[in-house]
C-alpha cells in the first residue's frame, strides 16, 4: 500500500502554506489519521507514505500516528529527492514496493472494497485497476470511458458538462506499471493514459462516499461528514453453522467447509459500508479439543480465503470459556460467551458501531439472545445459500 502525500494543495491557500493537505485536521485529527483507519481495518499493514513538500511532518506523524499504534501499522515515508510528480514519486519508491500494490491519493476519500477492486484487477489480468466514482462536476478530475470493466479512454477534459465517472483516487497495481514511470514523471499521463490506449486499464465503479478535500468547500464539508463515516452499522455472523458447515467443534483448517455463499455474503456487506465481525462461541478450547493457536490460525485461513474473493472480516471474536471444561483457566461461565452479549457489546464500543443499523446472523437461539441483550436485531439462518440471506436483509 501508497499513499500519494506530497501536492502542494494549492487551492487551500493559506491552510497548506506550512502544512501538507494529508495532514489537515479534520474532525479533530489529521485526515490522513482517517484514511489509514480505513486501510488497516482492511487488513493493510505495510504502509509507504510518499512525501516531498513539508516531509518532516509526514515523518513526525508516521512516528505518532493513534491508527498506526492501534493496528501495528509499519509506516514508511518515502522522500523524493526533488518534486517529482505523481510518478515519480512512486519511481522513488519503488524498491518499497510489492509486487502488487494498492495506491490511494492523500487528499481523497472514496468509500470502496479495496479487496474487490484488487480482485477485479486480477481477474482482468489488468496492469491497474482504478476505483470509478460517477459525478455531476467532473471538469477537476481525470475521467474515464470503459465497457463492462475495461477501460479505453482516460483523460482530463476540462470541458465536460454534466456527470462522468471520475479516477476516485484508489489504484490497484501490478508492478509492471513502475516500467512506465521515469525520476520525474506523471502516474496519470505516462502511465494510466498508456494503459487505457493499450486495453491493460481496469475498473470498478462504485457508489460509495467521495470527497477531495482540495478546495474549501469540500474541506469544510469533511469536518462532520468524515467523521460521521467512522460510525457505521455492523453485520455480526456468528461462524459454526453460519459461515461454515457445523461439523461439530470445528478447530482446524481441513475439517473447515464454508457454506454456500458465505464469501459472498461477507462481500454484499462489505460493499454497502458494514463493518463485519465474526462472533463465534468456541467451547472446545475449554474441552481441550484444540487449543487458542488452532483458532487462530483457522480464522487467519479463512480472512486469507476470504480477501481472494474480494472480501474481508473486520474482526474475529470467539469465547473459549464453559463450565464443564476440562482446561482449568477457561472451565468457567463468562459475560463473553453466547447467549450473553460480552462479545458483541465490546466490539460496538471498540469500533463506534451504531447499533440501529446493525444484525446479527445466527444459527442458534443463544445467538438471538445475546443480538437481543447487545440491543441489535438477530435473524436466525436456517440453511441455504448465505449469500441469498444477506441480500434479502441489506437491499441495495
Amino acid at each position: 500500500m501508497a499513499i500519494l502525500c506530497g501536492g502542494l494543495g494549492t487551492r487551500l491557500g493559506h491552510l497548506t502554506a506550512q502544512t501538507p493537505k494529508p495532514l489537515l485536521p479534520v474532525g479533530g485529527e489529521p485526515f490522513l489519521e482517517h484514511l489509514l483507519f480505513e486501510i488497516a481495518r482492511f487488513g493493510f499493514r505495510d504502509i509507504v507514505l510518499l512525501a516531498h513538500f513539508e516531509h518532516a511532518q509526514i515523518e513526525h506523524f508516521a512516528a505518532n500516528s493513534v491508527a498506526a499504534a492501534r493496528f501495528g501499522l509499519n509506516l514508511t515515508v518515502s522522500v523524493e529527492p526533488e518534486r517529482a510528480g505523481t510518478g515519480g514519486a512512486l519511481f522513488h519508491a519503488r524498491n518499497l514496493l510489492a509486487d502488487n500494490f494498492l495506491l490511494l491519493n492523500g487528499d481523497t476519500w472514496l468509500g470502496i472494497n479495496f479487496h474487490a477492486l484488487a480482485a477485479t484487477r486480477r481477474s482482468e489480468n489488468a496492469v491497474a485497476a482504478i476505483g470509478l466514482r460517477k459525478i455531476d462536476r467532473a471538469d477537476r478530475y481525470n475521467s474515464v470511458e470503459f465497457d463492462g470493466a475495461r477501460i479505453h479512454s482516460f483523460r482530463r477534459d476540462r470541458s465536460i458538462d454534466g456527470t462522468a465517472y471520475i479516477n476516485g483516487g484508489v489504484i490497484a497495481c501490478d508492478r509492471s506499471l513502475l516500467e512506465l514511470l521515469a525520476p520525474q514523471s506523471s502516474l496519470e499521463d505516462d502511465a494510466l493514459r498508456v494503459l487505457a490506449e493499450r486495453g491493460e486499464l481496469a475498473g470498478m465503479s462504485t457508489s460509495g462516499y467521495f470527497l477531495d478535500i482540495g478546495i474549501p468547500e469540500a474541506f469544510e464539508r469533511a469536518q462532520l461528514e468524515i467523521p460521521a463515516l467512522r460510525r457505521r452499522g455492523a453485520l455480526f455472523l456468528d461462524r459454526d453453522g453460519v459461515l461454515n458447515v457445523d461439523h461439530g467443534y470445528v478447530g482446524s483448517i481441513d475439517r473447515l467447509e464454508w457454506m454456500a455463499g458465505a464469501e459472498r455474503a461477507v462481500r454484499i456487506a462489505n460493499e454497502r459500508d458494514l463493518y463485519v465481525f465474526v462472533v463465534t462461541n468456541q467451547a472446545g478450547i475449554a474441552r481441550g479439543y484444540y487449543g487458542e493457536a488452532d483458532v487462530c490460525a483457522l480464522h487467519d485461513h479463512m480472512q486469507a480465503h476470504l480477501i481472494a474473493h474480494g472480501a474481508h472480516i473486520d474482526e474475529f471474536r470467539y469465547s473459549p470459556f464453559h463450565v464443564d471444561g476440562v482446561v482449568t483457566e477457561f472451565a468457567r461461565e463468562s459475560e463473553c460467551r453466547k447467549p450473553r452479549p460480552g462479545m458483541i457489546l465490546d466490539l460496538i464500543a471498540r469500533w463506534n458501531v451504531d447499533p440501529e443499523h446493525s444484525l446479527l446472523i445466527g444459527d442458534k437461539d443463544s445467538d438471538l439472545a445475546a443480538a437481543d441483550a447487545a440491543g441489535i436485531r438477530g435473524v436466525k439462518f436456517t440453511g441455504g445459500a448465505l449469500d441469498v440471506l444477506v441480500e434479502a436483509l441489506m437491499p441495495q
